[in-house]
């Protein structure tokens, strides 16, 4: 393992090893040369959700692309919890501050889904998928969750699978804690938030009938959206995940 871990992080879709060459192209190369001034032989550190941290040596550098070699692997890949952020799209900043915020909180797989009450009908899955490379960068991780393109609800439900709990979100409903608790010990998850007009009666039976499925309170206040995933995903790590 190497010593002190590079300060600039970047994530490449490139396999890493000792004495690997990553090529970048131009917008990495003019992050890398131009905004951050770095030139031959300084330190980035490289990961692509799959072989860990490495730290890399620039030996080419120019604004259309340059070349760095991976010298030593400063982390393994850490994987998160298995779990999964089902949330219905709400207003564009929004969006990406959930999608944000679970890539740093451990979301191992983030779900945009469409329910009866969901004001968008469509997503940048692209741009959401960036949004989330983008925070493992800023916070120190390595594995990058997968962000899934926009379906149905009821689709997702109908195909859900027997060994995975759902954690679903219900304003009315008080004891989160003890109702998490309460289940059996499992180690697949997902958290659903509902969108800000909350389920349809359709939705929250469908959610009911479904034995994998545990309503919990976030408490005697009424969350916004974006609100309510952070307070999930903590109360969730805090008694079920890596916390």
């Amino acid at each position: 393992m190497a010593g002190e871990r590079a300060k600039i992080r970047l994530f490449v879709d490139a396999t890493l090893g000792a004495a690997q060459s990553v090529a970048v192209g131009r917008d990495q190369a003019n992050y890398l040369f131009n905004v951050m001034r770095l030139e031959n032989g300084a330190k980035v550190a490289l990961f692509n959700g799959v072989d860990g941290e490495w730290t890399a040596e620039v030996v080419q550098s120019n604004k259309r692309g340059g070349i760095l070699v991976c010298r030593d692997q400063a982390l393994a890949l850490q994987m998160p919890p298995d779990l999964w952020l089902m949330f219905a799209p709400i207003k564009k900043a929004r969006t990406d501050f959930i999608v944000e915020k679970a890539a740093e909180m451990g979301a191992a797989r983030i779900m945009p889904v469409q329910t009866r009450f969901t004001n968008a009908d469509r997503i940048r899955q692209d741009r959401l998928q960036v949004h989330a490379i983008e925070a493992a960068e800023q916070c120190g991780g390595t594995f990058v969750p997968e962000v899934a393109e926009l379906a149905r609800l009821e689709d997702v439900l109908a195909t859900w699978p027997s060994d995975r709990q759902i954690m679903f979100c219900d304003e009315t409903l008080v004891g989160a804690r003890a109702a998490l608790s309460a289940v059996p010990t499992g180690d697949k998850w997902a958290i659903l938030i509902g969108p800000e007009g909350g389920f349809s009666p359709e939705e929250q039976a469908q959610l009911t009938a479904m034995p994998q499925a545990t309503a919990v309170s976030l408490g005697p206040r009424i969350l916004r959206a974006d609100t309510a995933v952070v307070a999930a995903l903590a109360l969730w790590q805090s008694e079920r995940g890596d916390w």
